[in-house]
């Protein structure tokens, strides 16, 4: 089971926005090449991909330019209402055991990218955060985001007698940001180690067996059923080719997948996945180069990249490789087709 396989609700989605909103970024540009609108983002009916998330996700680091420790500044606002009915389940559950159990059930209803698995060891339970398979820098983001977010669940669900006792990651630390907006510590209860073996939340065994204060059996036996429905609603019925296209929405960067890497991401052979293709009229080669060029339309909307940053961003070796290629795609070279998007901005605002 993967993330890939479900679509979720908007509500990260809009918590990212809001966020990039505070901070000056226009929603346009957030949502560029999300096949998103604002109004989808607002609709509880829209069901949102991995895929597009992550290109929200992405889109609001690039703006943002990377900054350390925004992963864990983010997911300090994913309250257990940003989940909707799995969140309520959780907060009504009887004990932390229970409350733990649905948790990890229906995990595809949550909005991590991390692969979260969980174990207990003496008188320590371990929630684990494996990095996604994504681009480096990315996946690090996600990863901080997740267990944060995690991290704050936690101490909803368990009020006053829950309290983390480590969480680690594998990254190093960040330098630190003058402008940060964030006390990790009292997010957390515990400061960061950073280096460690593993991505892990730490806390008591003893918590499991704590009556929860909001319990309510009802309304935890509501929203379980509730949960069950939404996961089958969520499961995503999309082909091999169509599932490819997710991953490579999401996957640049800066060195294109081969088939043998994206066979590895999908659990299956190259032999298999290329055959899967054949069957469905299409090969790798073709949906890469049509990831490349939507890929290639969004950037040049950005203003802000020159040529140069565009082909780096694409894994061309150099911008000659890149107009060449945009030449057989459009038949004008990238810089003609820039200036082409702005000339019809200008005329759209008139």
């Amino acid at each position: 089971m993967s993330f890939w396989d479900f679509t979720r609700s908007p509500a990260s989605a809009r918590l990212l926005v809001d966020f990039g909103d505070e901070r000056g970024l226009a929603q346009a540009k957030l949502l560029a090449g999300t096949g998103l609108s604002a109004a989808q983002i607002d609709d509880p009916n829209t069901e949102v991909t991995a895929a597009q998330e992550l290109r929200l996700y992405d889109n609001l680091l690039r703006l943002l330019g990377y900054p350390p420790g925004l992963g864990l500044e983010l997911g300090g606002r994913y309250h257990f209402s940003t989940y909707g009915v799995w969140g309520y389940g959780l907060i009504a559950s009887a004990t932390g055991r229970d409350a733990l159990a649905l948790a990890l059930r229906f995990l595809p209803l949550t909005h991590a990218f991390s692969v979260i698995t969980y174990r207990e060891t003496g008188d320590c339970c371990m929630l684990n955060f494996g990095a996604p398979e994504l681009p480096d820098v990315l996946s690090r983001y996600c990863v901080e985001r997740d267990m944060a977010a995690a991290a704050v669940l936690l101490r909803e669900v368990g009020a006053t007698d829950f309290a983390l006792t480590s969480f680690t990651l594998q990254a190093s630390k960040p330098r630190e940001r003058p402008e940060a907006r964030l006390d990790v510590q009292h997010l957390l209860g515990v400061e960061p180690v950073y280096g460690a073996r593993s991505n892990c939340l730490t806390f008591e065994r003893a918590w499991l067996d704590f009556k929860l204060p909001q319990a309510n059996a009802t309304t935890a036996a509501m929203c379980e059923q509730m949960c069950k429905q939404l996961v089958e609603a969520r499961r995503a019925r999309v082909g091999t080719s169509a599932m490819i296209r997710h991953y490579l929405s999401a996957a640049w960067g800066g060195v294109p997948l081969s088939l043998e890497e994206m066979a590895r991401m999908m659990n299956t052979s190259a032999r298999t996945l290329k055959r899967r293709l054949q069957e469905e009229g299409t090969t790798f080669r073709t949906l890469l180069d049509e990831s490349r060029i939507a890929m290639a339309e969004t950037l040049l909307g950005d203003a802000q990249l020159t040529l140069t940053e565009i082909a780096d961003r694409l894994g061309y070796s150099d911008l000659s490789s890149f107009s060449q290629a945009f030449k057989r795609w459009h038949g004008v070279a990238p810089q003609i087709y820039r200036a082409g998007m702005t000339q019809g901005r200008n005329e759209a605002r008139q």
